[in-house]
């Protein structure tokens, strides 16, 4: 038994890490080229609508989407135009016009008409 521990113990180890070399850049590069992270919040912002309800709007950076929350603590609805600056629509009808720099919006919820939302 100790032949054996003594054989053992004169082995060399080697350790064998499985998928590519996380340290090759062009690897890394290659791999993450086609990665497109999302827009971040550019402005959040208050609006008090002409049935005297309140939304909230966060106005992404990436111009053309934003999230709309009836309630400062429900999910958000996200809604998205192919363009900037072109009204935006999500699920179930949801509708938004307008800018981030604009001082009113109108938004269309679900069965119910569109109305004015002014900021401020």
């Amino acid at each position: 038994m100790l032949v054996a521990a003594a054989a053992l113990a004169g082995c060399e180890r080697e350790t064998i890490v499985a998928g590519p070399n996380v340290h090759d850049e062009e690897t890394n590069s290659a791999a993450n080229a086609g990665v497109t992270l999302p827009p971040s919040i550019a402005a959040t912002k208050t609006y008090r609508c002409a049935d005297n309800s309140v939304i909230n709007i966060d106005w992404l950076s990436d111009q053309k989407s934003a999230n709309i929350r009836t309630d400062q603590n429900a999910s958000p609805t996200h809604v998205a135009a192919t363009e900037a600056g072109q009204p935006m629509a999500g699920p179930g009808g949801v509708a938004l016009t307008g800018t981030a720099a604009a001082p009113t919006v109108s938004v269309t919820f679900p069965g119910q008409a569109a109305k004015t939302c002014r900021h401020g």
